[in-house]
């Protein structure tokens, strides 16, 4: 029996990686704002009179809620292949994966709040 897996190449796995990224920008629109918030928050930290290494923290912790917003997309598609009726287990899923992306969006909230109280010497970081 065959498994439905094609072989790896690097450039295979980067084309289905980006036509996922894709997909998800077209049809989530939770992740499309996600995508705004990104945006907005790299010009922010660029532009914050603040050393390099404190806009690099704040530039990282952006791609946290990004990467959150993929998985809960996922497991949805996931959860919508098995079932479109309403079941408690998939219910069940569905509100982990969105717990999921609320505890990342607490995450960066947190990072960007000590980070930038360390930046202006409100907080010392040792």
């Amino acid at each position: 029996m065959s498994l439905n897996k094609p072989k790896y190449t690097l450039f295979k796995n980067t084309r289905y990686a980006l036509e996922g990224f894709v997909e998800v920008t077209r049809n989530e629109p939770s992740f499309r704002l996600q995508i705004v918030l990104f945006v907005f928050g790299m010009i922010t930290a660029y532009l914050l009179p603040i050393q390099f290494h404190y806009k690099a923290i704040l530039a990282t912790s952006l791609f946290i809620p990004i990467m959150a917003e993929i998985a809960n997309s996922a497991i949805e598609r996931v959860v919508d292949l098995v079932t479109m009726d309403h079941h408690e287990l998939a219910k069940r899923a569905k509100d982990a994966g969105a717990a999921l992306v609320f505890v990342s969006l607490a995450l960066l909230a947190f990072i960007w709040t000590l980070t930038l109280a360390a930046a202006y010497g409100c907080v010392t970081l040792s």
